[in-house]
């Protein structure tokens, strides 16, 4: 996500602390965080819809070579995801293995340098700060852009904007033209939250309007559940969640709108260690130039997402 989450804070931020990596995840405007209320519907979650076999893909020697000695002596790369944005990181129908594009993402990279592959869940928020000490790698839909380039290293590999939703019909009448007093849910710490709805807000207020009521809640499946069940008016998410979400929900919700704000996603590795960075750059083009990178997204239906030059820290606007 989305990260299109994907996500984040436009206050200044000092790039090598990992207080500036904090304000990257955190929340600027929030004004709910706890779960759906008792009595909720079930939350809604993603099915095990495609799976990647990570033994098609042959170790590339070359690579492996340039790995960093850290994680080459432990013969694992860690990986920090928060496993609640279907399609793209989520836990199976066990409730506890992640699955996803960005896991077989993950997992390719893993059988390209010969390592093995674990996928830790973790709060969107917390992986930032935790790349180097917890992490490898982050891979979680995260959204690049100026500020977190200033916190970490990001290595593109596929493409989301914004996508809205609403119960199907529409019956709140919700207009992205006016959000102004609607209850609008997101994911905490995405570009969703701040700063697109956080300046929809600003807006509202300026224009001697009511302000958006934004939910924000640390899950996305808790999000979708409560526009199923209609304690929140809409929702914005990165394009492939909204559309899986979609696909889940039966018919219950549905789209409201275009997709917009289209912007590359990042994998997040440590600011200090670019070598890294540079080896798993190098590692998603191979996985472009032999097939498996097109097959992992055709799997999950978001080839659309796909991009055909994956580049270090790349320019983008803000």
């Amino acid at each position: 996500m989305q990260i299109s989450r994907s996500l984040l804070s436009t206050s200044t931020l000092k790039a090598a602390t990992v207080l500036a990596i904090g304000a990257l995840t955190l929340s600027a405007c929030t004004n709910a965080s706890e779960k759906a209320p008792a009595g909720a519907a079930p939350s809604v979650s993603g099915s095990a819809a495609a799976s990647f076999d990570p033994s098609t893909v042959q170790k590339d020697d070359a690579l492996a070579a340039m790995v960093p000695e850290s994680i080459k002596s432990k013969g694992t790369l860690t990986v920090g995801s928060d496993t609640s944005y279907a399609p793209a990181e989520f836990l199976g129908t066990d409730g506890q293995t992640p699955v996803g594009y960005d896991v077989d993402i993950a997992k390719a990279i893993g059988a390209t340098l010969g390592l093995k592959v674990q996928v830790q869940t973790s709060e969107f928020t917390g992986i930032l700060p935790a790349l180097g000490p917890k992490y490898d790698l982050g891979i979680s839909s995260f959204t690049i852009n100026p500020e977190r380039l200033g916190a970490v290293n990001m290595v593109s590999y596929f493409n989301a904007g914004t996508a809205w939703a609403v119960q199907k019909g529409n019956p709140k009448k919700v207009s992205l033209d006016d959000l102004c007093g609607k209850s609008v849910g997101v994911q905490t710490g995405t570009v969703q939250e701040d700063p697109d709805l956080s300046d929809r807000s600003k807006k509202c207020v300026a224009d001697s309007k009511p302000a958006i009521n934004v939910v924000t809640l640390k899950n996305q499946t808790d999000i979708t559940t409560r526009l199923v069940n209609g304690s929140v008016d809409a929702m914005a998410a990165d394009s492939p969640i909204t559309g899986y979400a979609i696909t889940q929900t039966n018919g219950q919700i549905e789209k409201l709108g275009d997709v917009y704000d289209s912007a590359p996603q990042g994998i997040a590795v440590a600011k200090s260690d670019m070598a890294l960075a540079e080896v798993v750059q190098k590692t998603v083009t191979k996985l472009m130039e032999n097939g498996s990178y097109k097959k992992i997204l055709e799997g999950w239906g978001n080839a659309d997402g796909a991009i055909t030059k994956s580049e270090v820290n790349p320019a983008v606007g803000s």
